[in-house]
C-alpha cells in the first residue's frame, strides 16, 4: 500500500517538475500554447501525465 501511494506521489512531483521546467525552457510569448502559457498549466499538465504514467505502470 505504501508503495503505491509514494509511486503516486512521485509521479505527481515528477511530472509536475517537467510540467514547470518545461515552461521554463520552452515557454510561450504569445499564450496560445495551452500546455506552456502559464507555470501552473505546465505543472498541472505535468502532474496529470506524471500521474497517469504512475497509474499505467
Amino acid at each position: 500500500m505504501k508503495a503505491t501511494a509514494l509511486r503516486l506521489l512521485l509521479g505527481l512531483l515528477v511530472g509536475g517538475a517537467l510540467g514547470y521546467g518545461w515552461h521554463r525552457l520552452v515557454g510561450c510569448s504569445t499564450g496560445a500554447c495551452p500546455l506552456t502559457a502559464t507555470p501552473l498549466r505546465g505543472i498541472s499538465y505535468g502532474a496529470v501525465l506524471g500521474l497517469i504514467w504512475a497509474l499505467a505502470k
